[in-house]
């Protein structure tokens, strides 16, 4: 299923103001109007087309001890895109009208202002959610795949999906391992030379064993972010092999096999990428890889929910249902 990232209709009752959602409890969203929101010296305010929805949401929308309600608004929302409708002073290089991804963290909403120098020019016929995207390719960067590695990816989402192709495209041959029938197909079409269902751990292993004569992966890439995933990766990585952490653990503390992890001599990769310099380097670079065909994205965006419904969406990206890959929010 392929969805439209264009925005249908506007719901903005008041130019003078923004609608943003904000979580008020767990599992309990609200939508709020509030003042729009001048930019400021280096800053511009841009009109949401939409915002991809990322797993990370889900800790916060299950309300765990750590968090604090009422959200803020447009909180949890941090791969959006849209087009700019204000700029601040001293401003250049950018105009009103023109299309961007950028980085920010409030883009559940109709706007957001972000800093200029966040924000990059995308195509005018191109609207998708570039973050995500350059999440998966500082993923893969991080990871060193080589042609000829054996890569194991525990977890076919979204994420796991497009690092199945990044890594098949290098030359590598890829494992995946994944809960759902609909996702081992996916991870095929994107390059998988085997698939192996996440149902046994002491089934899988003996098969990734039979599978690579003995020996285990090269690299084995965790894109779960739960505690068994977590530990039957790292049973998964060959002496001297490479296990990266690309699930977002935020559920509690973690457990591992050290004793495993010593004996084997393996390098853990935290894989996720906080320099804002580094995500836009990778942004870029995944705007060209879109556009130049180089990654299809047809196939892994599947839904799309209006800001009023982000309840379902969030709802959807913790239940999967049907052929579910990932969803995004049209804002505006």
């Amino acid at each position: 299923m392929n969805v439209s990232l264009t925005p249908a209709r506007d719901h903005r009752a008041d130019a003078a103001r923004m609608r943003a959602a904000r979580l008020t409890g767990p599992g309990h969203i609200e939508i709020v109007s509030l003042p729009l929101p001048d930019p400021a010296e280096g800053e511009l305010r841009i009109a949401i087309e939409g915002c991809g929805v990322c797993a990370s949401n889900l800790g916060p929308w299950a309300g765990p001890e750590w968090m604090s309600f009422p959200t803020e608004p447009g909180g949890m929302g941090h791969e959006g895109w849209g087009r700019i409708d204000a700029l601040g002073p001293g401003v250049s290089g950018l105009a009103q009208g023109q299309r961007v991804a950028f980085l920010g963290q409030h883009g559940y909403a109709s706007h957001e202002v972000v800093p200029a120098n966040h924000c990059l020019p995308l195509p005018d016929d191109m609207a998708f959610p570039a973050e995500p995207v350059a999440c998966a390719l500082n993923i893969f960067r991080r990871s060193g795949i080589a042609r000829g590695d054996r890569v194991a990816i525990v977890g076919i989402g979204f994420l796991g999906a497009l690092l199945t192709r990044l890594a098949s495209d290098a030359g590598a041959e890829v494992i995946a391992i994944s809960r759902r029938e609909g996702s081992l197909a996916l991870a095929r079409r994107m390059g998988a030379a085997r698939t192996v269902p996440m149902l046994d751990h002491h089934a899988i292993v003996e098969e990734v064993r039979g599978l690579t004569g003995g020996r285990f992966c090269d690299v084995v890439i965790e894109a779960v972010g739960k505690q068994w995933p977590l530990d039957l990766a790292g049973e998964l990585v060959a002496e001297g092999g490479r296990l990266v952490i690309a699930g977002y653990h935020q559920d509690g503390p973690r457990q591992v096999n050290m004793q495993q992890w010593n004996w084997r001599g393996i390098d853990v990769v935290n894989a996720h990428e906080r320099r804002p310099e580094v995500y836009l380097s990778a942004m870029q670079e995944a705007i060209e890889a879109v556009r130049k065909g180089r990654l299809d994205l047809s196939g892994l965006i599947t839904h799309s929910y209006p800001l009023d419904r982000l309840a379902e969406a969030l709802d959807a990206t913790r239940d999967k249902p049907g052929e579910f890959v990932k969803a995004v929010v049209t804002c505006c």
